[in-house]
C-alpha cells in the first residue's frame, strides 16, 4: 500500500503522504458542508495551510518527526471532523468559541451522532491504520525511522513562506464576507477557522442611555398606535406560556393518510388566535434562547447562547412587568437547571419560582428527564396551588419529550406512521410530535377541570426548528416534498405557530401577519393591559403594529439574514449576491429586500447587544 520496500518513491516520503491523506479529508468536509464544489477548490483552499503546518514539522522535528506528523493530523482531522457535524446540527460554521459549549454538547451527544453518516468516520481511517501499523508492522517501522531526519532547513523555510502567503491571500480579501459559510467556503475552513482565532470582535458599543425606543420603532418602519385594539382585554387573567419542543408549522392541520398528525393543535388553533406566518429567533442556546427572547423581546447574541452572555444581567422581562400588578411567576422545565446556564437566566428574568429535575425527578424519563406527561401532570397541581392562593400567576411551560433525535421510546407510540416514513427522520419527527400533542391535550383537560383555562390566557408556540435541511437525507427530503407539495426550503424550516387563547373574550381567528418570537411579549403586555412604554423592547404588538416587520435573524442562518413581509433574505458575500426565499405562502415573483432593510436589521441586533451588555447585573 506504501509502496514501503521501494523508499525512493516520492509518495512515501510523510511530507506528501499526509498531504494526499488530509487533501482527501478536505474534500469530504467540503461536500458535506458547501454546495457546488469545484474540483480544484478544496485543492487551493486546504493545502496552502497543510504546508504551513507541515513544514513547521519538516524544520524542526527529527527523531519525533512522524508522532509531529500524527498529532498535526488527529489535530486537523478534528477539525474537519467537528466543521462537518456542526453544520449538520446547526446549519453554520463551527468555531473555537464551540469548545464554550463542550457540556451541551455532550449533555446532547445522542442528537448530534444520530445525524452522522457512516461514511463520515472514514475520516478517522488512516489514523486508526497507521496507529495499528506503526505498533505491528516491521516495515512501517522502517519507513518511520527512514524518514525521522530533517529535510533541508532552507527548503522547509522557503516552504513556509510560500504557503504562509496563500494563506494570507485567501483569508485578507474575504474577512469582510457577511455569510460565514461563503467566508469558510472562499478562505477554506482552516484558513478559516485560524483567522477567527486572531480575528478582533470587539465592535463599539452604542451608549445604552442613547438607544431609546423611538428609534428602534423607526428602524422596524412602525408607527405609533393611539388606540390600540384588544387592550387589556386578559387584565387580570392568569398568563400561561406553553413552549413545544422543536414543533413547526407544517404539522399544524396535516394528515398522513387521513389522519391527523396533532389534533390537539389543529382545535387550538381554530379556537385561537392563530398566526402561521411566525418564526423562530433563536440561536445556539436552542430552547433556552427562546425562553430569552420571548421573555425580554430582545435578541440573541452574535455568538454562543444567551444564557451564557446576558444570563447574569438584570434583564427587562414579562415576569417583571406582571410583577408591577402583583402577579407571582414560575417556570417549569423537566432538565436540570443547570443546563445552558438557566438558573442565572430565570435570577435575570425575575421569575419567583423555578422547578426543574429536583422537583418533576425521572419517572417516565425520556432523553434528559421525565415525560411530556408527567411534566404536565406535575405542573396542573402547582399552578391550581397558585390559582387557589388568590393571586394571578404568569406561568413558562417547557415542554421537552419531542426533542432531537425523536427516538421515543414504543410505549409513546400513539399512531401508526404509513410504511413509507417508518425508520425516517422525519417519520421519527412526526410520531415524537404526536405523542408531545397527546400529552398537551393532557394537560389543557385538567386546567379546564381545575377552573384555570377559562381565567387564563394561554399563549402556545414552537421553540425552534425540528427538522433542519442540511440534517436530512434524500428520503428525508423527499417526504418532506410530499409533506408541502415543493421543495422544503430554509423559510420553511424556521416557521413555527404562535396561538394566543382567551376563552371567551378573544375570538378564534386565522392572523396573517409576519411576526418572529421577539413579538410575543409585547403582543402580551397589550393584552394584559400593561404599558411597553417605559420598558425597551425590540419586537411589535402583532395585534395593533401587524402592516409590517423587520426580523433580523441568526445563528441557524447566516449573519445578516432577515425577514420582511414577503422574503427570508440570506447574504452572499455581502449584500448584492444575497438569496431570496419566498415566505410560505408567497410566491418568488413577491420576493423583494432592499439594502436599507439589510442595513435597518443589522443595526437592530446592535443595539440590542449594546444595550444589554450595558444593563447591571443582576442580584445573585
Amino acid at each position: 500500500m506504501f509502496a514501503l520496500n521501494r523508499f525512493r518513491i516520492p509518495f512515501t516520503k510523510p511530507f506528501i503522504f499526509f498531504s494526499i491523506i488530509m487533501l482527501l479529508k478536505s474534500y469530504l468536509a467540503w461536500m458535506v458542508i458547501f454546495d457546488d464544489v469545484l474540483p480544484w477548490r478544496p485543492l487551493v483552499a486546504e493545502i496552502p495551510f497543510i504546508w504551513l503546518a507541515f513544514s513547521l514539522i519538516e524544520w524542526f522535528a527529527s527523531k519525533r518527526k512522524m508522532a509531529a506528523y500524527m498529532t498535526v493530523n488527529i489535530l486537523l482531522t478534528a477539525i474537519f471532523f467537528a466543521a462537518i457535524m456542526y453544520y449538520k446540527y446547526y446549519g453554520v460554521m463551527v468555531t473555537y468559541h464551540a469548545l464554550e459549549q463542550v457540556n451541551q454538547v455532550t449533555a446532547v451527544s445522542n442528537s448530534v451522532f444520530s445525524l452522522m453518516d457512516p461514511y463520515y468516520l472514514l475520516i478517522f481511517a488512516d489514523i486508526i491504520l497507521l496507529f495499528v501499523l506503526l505498533w505491528r508492522s516491521d516495515k512501517v517501522k522502517t519507513w518511520k525511522q527512514k524518514h525521522s531526519k530533517k529535510e533541508k532547513r532552507a527548503l522547509a523555510s522557503s516552504l513556509f513562506v510560500l504557503s504562509l502567503m496563500l494563506c494570507l491571500v485567501q483569508i485578507m480579501p474575504n474577512r469582510a464576507i457577511m455569510n460565514e459559510i461563503v467566508r469558510a467556503q472562499e478562505m477554506g475552513i482552516l484558513n478559516y477557522e485560524a483567522y477567527t482565532i486572531f480575528q478582533n470582535e470587539e465592535t463599539e458599543l452604542v451608549d445604552a442611555k442613547s438607544i431609546n425606543q423611538e428609534e428602534i420603532n423607526k428602524l422596524k418602519g412602525l408607527s405609533p398606535v393611539t388606540a390600540p385594539a384588544f387592550e387589556g382585554v386578559a387584565k387580570g387573567k392568569n398568563v400561561i406560556l406553553i413552549q413545544m419542543e422543536s414543533f413547526q408549522e407544517f404539522l399544524i392541520n396535516l394528515k398522513l393518510d387521513g389522519k391527523e398528525v396533532t389534533p390537539v393543535m389543529n382545535k387550538l388553533a381554530q379556537d385561537s388566535l392563530y398566526f402561521p406566518n411566525f418564526f423562530q429567533n433563536v440561536g445556539q442556546g436552542n430552547t433556552s434562547d427562546a425562553e430569552f427572547v420571548v421573555n425580554t423581546s430582545f435578541y440573541i447574541p452574535p455568538r454562543g447562547a444567551a444564557t451564557q452572555h446576558y444570563a447574569d444581567k438584570q434583564l427587562p422581562s414579562l415576569s417583571r412587568l406582571l410583577k408591577e400588578d402583583g402577579y407571582q411567576s414560575a417556570t417549569f422545565h423537566t432538565n436540570v437547571v443547570e443546563f445552558w446556564n438557566r438558573e442565572e437566566l430565570y435570577k435575570g428574568l425575575g421569575f419567583d419560582h423555578y422547578y426543574d429535575k429536583s422537583f418533576f425527578g425521572e419517572p417516565d424519563k425520556i432523553f434528559f428527564g421525565s415525560s411530556d406527561e408527567v411534566l404536565y401532570s406535575k405542573t396542573a397541581e402547582e399552578l391550581k396551588k397558585m390559582n387557589d392562593s388568590g393571586t394571578p400567576f404568569y406561568a413558562q411551560v417547557i415542554s421537552m419529550t419531542a426533542h432531537h433525535p425523536f427516538t421515543i421510546p414504543d410505549t409513546k407510540y400513539k399512531m401508526t406512521l404509513p410504511e413509507r416514513y417508518e425508520g425516517t427522520f422525519v417519520g421519527d419527527y412526526i410520531r415524537s410530535q404526536n405523542y408531545a400533542d397527546y400529552a398537551l391535550g393532557l394537560f389543557i383537560d385538567q386546567l379546564k377541570k381545575d377552573g384555570i383555562w377559562d381565567n387564563s390566557l394561554v399563549v402556545v408556540y414552537g421553540d425552534h426548528l425540528g427538522l433542519p435541511i442540511y440534517s436530512l437525507d434524500n428520503d428525508d427530503k423527499e417526504l418532506m416534498k410530499e409533506i408541502y407539495g415543493r421543495e422544503y426550503v430554509s423559510s420553511d424550516m424556521i416557521n413555527i405557530p404562535l396561538m394566543i387563547h382567551g376563552e371567551g373574550y378573544l375570538q378564534p381567528e386565522v392572523m396573517e401577519q409576519i411576526g418572529g418570537q421577539v413579538d410575543i411579549l409585547p403582543t402580551i403586555a397589550n393584552l394584559m393591559g400593561n404599558s411597553m412604554k417605559e420598558q425597551l423592547h425590540f419586537g411589535q404588538d402583532l395585534l395593533n403594529q401587524k402592516d409590517t416587520n423587520l426580523l433580523p435573524e441568526r445563528y441557524y442562518l447566516p449573519s445578516g439574514t432577515f425577514i420582511n413581509n414577503t422574503t427570508l433574505f440570506i447574504p452572499g458575500n455581502a449584500f448584492e449576491d444575497g438569496s431570496l426565499y419566498p415566505l410560505p405562502g408567497r410566491t418568488e415573483a413577491e420576493t423583494a429586500a432592499s439594502e436599507k432593510e439589510f442595513n435597518r436589521a443589522l443595526k437592530l441586533l446592535h443595539l440590542s447587544d449594546s444595550y444589554l451588555r450595558q444593563l447591571p447585573e443582576h442580584n445573585k
